[in-house]
């Protein structure tokens, strides 16, 4: 199966093209802390050709999930070299996903913090924080002198990821968090040089990805995009255009991979966003979203795809790709557990092997 060839991502040679994709899964301690019971996840799935960690905050006053880990702190760093040795130690390669909330982080979870945006419009709905459901903060609109700071957390983060052992960093440029709630058209209200045309829209992502790539190298990072997904009240008028002009303009950073999630949630936004990713950008292209084995070997074998990223199958399956090499059963997620703590539905789920 063409799923079980070697591919380059950047300085990483990953054995297979079956990559465990970026899942949110609040186990980490107090103080965003990752610890042993992590480290087992991530480690029993270290037989894919690449692990993306959940998304990890790079500021602190940043959380959106409570208990999500950190990147920030030596102290993270240092809990974090358990997560890798792990992982290496299984023969696995690992990255870490970088990554601000924005405005999808609550002041009732981050000792008052405010809660930051591209611009002042919430997101619809409700939070879950430490004293129960509450309406989503109406942000703070971040001025032009606040957002060197942000992009120099993301520069730091990438440092202190490769210091606790980590393969390189996936930017998280997705799912209306920070870098998301500037890229696209709906929540993004400015009228400076960081909103209204798709080159000021895209600013902070690209001096977030120059800063980056400065501080551990271009082939050390990847980037994830989600053109379509309306999670976290997100639109933008004109997906198609929105991925075209980001994977053109992509190629000049010489990136280990850009990673793009091909459907929204809830189906509100529709497009082939993967044909035009494919047609303008000349790295490596993982798809995400859905995919099953069969589909993932028929997209990369015609050359739309050069690799996919399993999500709740991966999470369901330590041994994925052996599963999927035997074209055997797979165990189904218990989405109750998607979300909670400790290790019941998260490293009970049990391999083929027993």
């Amino acid at each position: 199966m063409t799923l079980f060839t070697p591919l380059q991502v950047g300085s990483t040679t990953l054995p297979n093209r079956i990559l465990l994709a970026p899942l949110t899964r609040t186990r980490a301690d107090a103080g965003h802390l990752p610890n042993a019971l992590m480290a087992d996840y991530y480690s029993q799935r270290a037989t894919g050709g690449l692990l993306i960690t959940e998304c990890t905050m790079v500021a602190p006053g940043t959380s959106a999930f409570i208990n999500e880990p950190g990147i920030y702190s030596d102290a993270q760093v240092a809990a974090w070299k358990q997560v890798t040795s792990g992982v290496h130690a299984k023969g696995g390669r690992i990255f870490l996903q970088i990554w601000h909330a924005g405005r999808a982080a609550h002041p009732d979870i981050n000792g008052g913090v405010p809660t930051v945006s591209s611009s002042a419009t919430p997101i619809e709905g409700e939070i879950h924080t430490p004293s129960g459901k509450v309406p989503h903060a109406v942000p703070h609109a971040l001025t032009a002198d606040e957002i060197p700071a942000i992009v120099a957390a993301f520069a730091q983060g990438a440092k202190n990821a490769i210091a606790a052992g980590f393969d390189g960093v996936e930017v998280h440029g997705a799912n209306g968090y920070l870098i998301d709630q500037f890229l696209r058209d709906t929540p993004n209200q400015r009228t400076d040089g960081y909103g209204g045309s798709l080159e000021n829209r895209t600013r902070l992502l690209f001096e977030v990805l120059t800063a980056v790539t400065a501080a551990i190298g271009a082939d050390k990072v990847g980037l994830r995009l989600s053109p379509l997904n309306s999670y976290n009240s997100m639109q933008d008028s004109d997906p198609l255009a929105f991925i075209g002009f980001l994977a053109e303009k992509l190629n000049a950073f010489k990136l280990a991979y850009l990673h793009v999630m091909r459907a929204d949630f809830f189906g509100v936004q529709k497009g082939d966003v993967l044909a035009v990713a494919r047609a303008k950008y000349h790295g490596v292209l993982v798809g995400n979203m859905g995919y099953t084995a069969e589909e993932a070997e028929e997209a990369i074998t015609a050359g739309q795809l050069d690799a996919v990223a399993f999500g709740t199958s991966f999470l369901a399956n330590p041994d994925l790709p052996a599963r999927i090499q035997l074209k055997a059963p797979l165990n189904t997620p218990d989405q109750s557990t998607f979300y909670t703590q400790g290790a019941k539905g998260y490293t009970d789920y049990p391999t083929l092997q027993g």
